[in-house]
Formats: C-alpha cells, structure tokens, sequence
C-alpha cells in the first residue's frame, strides 16, 4: 500500500500543503455544523458524513487539472470545495433554500457545476462510472489532453453499472480514473461479505485498467497517486483504478448509529486520522513554524461557516412557482 512519508519528490510547495489541510478541515467542520443543523430540523432530507476519509476526497480532487472532469458521490463534499463549491452553496442546498445550487429542487450533494468540471452525483449507485466514461470517450476523440474522475465504494463495486462501465472504459483505453473508496461497509454489510479478496484493486486487471492501492488516510499519498494516474492517462495507459484504504467512522446517514461496527475497529481508526495525521506532519516537516499557525487556520474555518450559516439560514425556501423551471435544462 502506497503511502507519502516525507515531503520531498512531491513538487507541491507550502501553500498547496496548507490548502490540504484546509479543504480538509473545512470538510470536517462543515459537516459537524451541517449535522448541528439536522438535529435542529433545518436541514431536508439526509445528511451523508464522511468523518474519516477527507484525505481521499481532497487529495484525488486536488490533483486534477483545468479541463478535467470530477463526478462525486454523497461523501465527497471535499472535492466538491476544492473544484469552488462555497460553503454557503452547501448549507443552501441541505437546508433546501432558495440560493442553493439546484434552488430547492434537488438536496444534499445532487448538483453539477459544468464550468467547474463538476458532474452531478446520481443516486443509483455505480451509475455514474458509465457517464464518465462516456466523458472520457468524448476527450479522447477529441484528442483532449484531460481525465475524467469518478468514485464508487466498496459495495458499489457489486454493481452492474461497475462492471459496465470499466468494461468499457478497458476495451476503449479511456482516461478514467476510478477512485474506490474501501471503507469497511457497504451500508452495515463488511466489505468480506461483498468480496473474497483482499485487495479490491486486483479486479482493474479483468478489465484492462492499471490497479493501484494507496493509504487513503494520506492526503499527500492520494495526491501523488492520482497525479501519476492522470499522467498515465494522459501517455495513453488507459483507465486506471485507485482502491483508498480508509474507513468510514460513522453511519452510513445521520439517522444511522452503526451500532453493527466492532468497538475495537472504530477505535483502531480514529488513530488513524487524516486530519490529525496531516497536521503532526506539517510540524514535524517545518512546513509550518508552529501548531499556531494551523490554529489560525481553523479559526478562519469557523469564521468562514458561521458567515455561510447565517446566509444560507437567512435565504428563503424557493416558491412553488419555479419547481418546473430549468428541470431540463
């Protein structure tokens, strides 16, 4: 399993290094404040954490360039920041309001942003890894020098839309890269349950595509391993897939408890963060002077969601009237 030790080699200098660690706490401070809010009734529909595993969002997103396209899933709020998603567009669209990106129509992280290479999640999951590839065939007819990103988890991997789509992408040598985010469970069912392998990424080899295992609790390790994928695609490899060992510390939703995960395992996890791991790095590799300096990080991220709170909570729910304006469009 590919992991990232030291800085070095990494050709990221120290503001790409922070703005890691920003997009990263900003995911996790966003949804602590979007779970305040469900438990208050402000926000419609579900809420989807993914306490635990910010370094595979931040990291793959981080890594792509100008022109790719990105296509989350319900726990990818990370990449969705990286790519210019606003904290304020966030809070709107969970809490079903007016200035939301989909105005009320659709909830949590069910939009698309084209000019920003962002594709909408679809809630069938596996379905988007054949819309992906459908983008990644136009780049390369079009001889575009671009990838298209997707993720799927563990589960998802049992799939028709799985196999559908890398079969695809295989037969055709498209610039896919497939992030598969191996989180222990699909919902309450144990990855052992869904597959009789230990590593998840020997599957890419049945479709053609290049499997790589990375630690996906390291940001600078998901970084650098879908910077190689990219330019893998790029020298014309073919799909490659990505299995991020990580963990998911809290239920599949909100409203579920994960009371079917081992104690033992949580705890074994919570040592394992990416957030707290990242930071002992930073000082340990004097890419910041002092813990004050990440300090000062944190306390923007407060001040940055308390502002995006309060005008998002202030904007109105959309009126009755526009639930068929720009469905289609």
């Amino acid at each position: 399993m590919y992991s990232v030790a030291a800085p070095e080699g990494l050709s990221l200098d120290r503001t790409g290094m922070l703005e890691l660690y920003y997009f990263m706490a900003l995911n996790r401070r966003l949804e602590e404040r979007l779970g305040m809010l469900y438990r208050q009734n402000k926000v419609v529909g579900g809420l989807y954490s993914s306490l635990g595993q910010e370094a595979c969002s931040v990291g793959s997103a981080y890594a792509l360039e100008h022109g790719d396209f990105l296509g989350p899933m319900i726990r990818n709020l990370g990449a969705l920041m990286v790519r210019g998603v606003s904290p304020r567009d966030v809070m709107a669209q969970y809490c079903a309001r007016a200035i939301s990106p989909t105005q009320g129509k659709d909830l949590n992280l069910h939009f698309g942003w084209v000019e920003r290479g962002l594709i909408a999640p679809i809630s069938v999951v596996g379905a988007l890894i054949p819309v992906m590839a459908g983008i990644a065939l136009e780049m390369k007819l079009k001889a575009k020098k671009n990838v298209a990103l997707t993720y799927i988890g563990d589960g998802g991997m049992s799939t028709t839309d799985f196999h559908e789509g890398m079969n695809f992408a295989g037969v055709h040598g498209l610039p896919l890269i497939l992030i598969v985010e191996n989180n222990g469970f699909a919902y309450s069912t144990p990855t052992s349950m869904q597959a009789n392998v230990p590593d998840l990424a020997v599957r890419a080899h049945g479709y053609g595509a290049h499997g790589e295992i990375v630690d996906g609790n390291n940001v600078l390790a998901m970084l650098d391993t879908v910077r190689r994928a990219r330019r893998r695609c790029m020298d014309g490899g073919g799909p490659v897939m990505i299995e991020a060992k990580t963990f998911r510390r809290k239920g599949h939703a909100e409203h579920d408890d994960a009371g079917y995960v081992p104690a033992a395992l949580r705890a074994e996890w919570e040592k394992k963060d990416p957030i707290d791991a990242y930071r002992r790095f930073l000082i340990a590799h004097a890419v910041v002077e002092s813990a004050t300096e990440i300090e000062d990080i944190d306390s923007r991220i407060v001040a940055i969601l308390e502002d995006a709170a309060n005008e998002a909570l202030a904007a109105p729910f959309p009126h009755p009237s526009i639930a068929r304006e720009n469905v289609y469009g």
